[in-house]
């Protein structure tokens, strides 16, 4: 068993404003995220966009980030309590985000640059979705740091025991999924886009695999205890919103295979 490196969710107190980790790890996802652009805006295949529109392109991914993350923790997760307190989304001190909401955010964010820079939606959405793995890290390692979203009970020599969670040894999860989502993915998107690909094959396989990953990954997460399985004792609600990702990645991964096939036989 390994000892859970106790670390204080505040970085720095000044007064009555506390910076923390976990903020500050949305800073560095968005910060990478944003280098990482600027260098794939000056690769030849690549180069959609211009630094200057790499810039906002962020700035609208931000705001869909947190907009939508947030708006989706509280339907995905707290629909009742949302009901009962229709201002529990405007309470983010109290936490919760929720990864497939703040996809739906950023996708109605892209679709509303895409719409306004006159460009099509899944060029922009390929270009982003190798630097989306960068923001999973560095959110993961905040959720460790904070003690939260911990792992199942498990007997295996790096089991932890996170504070929050009581005496049994359990998963790091957050550090499965780090690695999964964020440097593994991070990696084949990367390659997978270093060259020149049909519109849609990026974005497909990004849905494909992240789904696919989230789906593997909750079955060493423990679920959350307002929810627990959605049906019998395997299905998490994590891996009920992953399905669709991974149905319309792999329709987005066919339709431009078949989109490439007549390409070529024209030529």
């Amino acid at each position: 068993m390994l000892t859970y490196p106790a670390i204080d969710p505040v970085l720095i107190q000044l007064g009555p404003v506390a910076i923390r980790w976990y903020g500050l790890m949305y800073v560095m996802g968005f910060c990478g995220g944003w280098l990482l652009g600027l260098r794939r805006s000056g690769e030849g295949g690549a180069a959609l966009l211009s630094p200057q529109e790499v810039g906002d392109l962020m700035f609208y991914g931000a705001m869909g980030v947190l907009l939508g993350g947030r708006l989706g923790y509280v339907l995905f997760y707290q629909p009742a309590a949302w009901l009962s307190d229709p201002l529990l989304p405007l309470r983010i001190w109290e936490g919760g985000m929720s990864f497939h909401g703040g996809l739906l955010g950023v996708c109605a964010a892209l679709a509303l640059f895409a719409s306004r820079k006159h460009k099509a939606f899944f060029q922009v959405s390929d270009f982003v979705a190798p630097l989306v793995p960068v923001g999973l890290f560095f959110g993961r390692l905040g959720n460790f740091i904070n003690g939260e979203l911990w792992g199942r009970p498990t007997a295996v020599p790096w089991g932890m025991v996170f504070p929050q969670a009581g005496p049994d040894p359990r998963h790091p999860s957050q550090l499965y999924e780090a690695l999964l989502e964020g440097v593994v993915l991070f990696a084949v998107l990367w390659w997978f886009s270093a060259r020149p690909r049909v519109k849609g094959q990026v974005s497909g396989l990004f849905l494909v695999l992240y789904g696919l990953f989230r789906s593997f990954l909750e079955c060493f997460r423990e679920p959350d205890r307002h929810l627990g399985f959605i049906l019998g004792h395997w299905l998490t609600m994590g891996q009920l919103l992953s399905l669709p990702m991974i149905v319309f990645g792999l329709w987005l991964l066919l339709h431009a295979q078949t989109q490439q096939v007549q390409v070529l036989k024209k030529t």
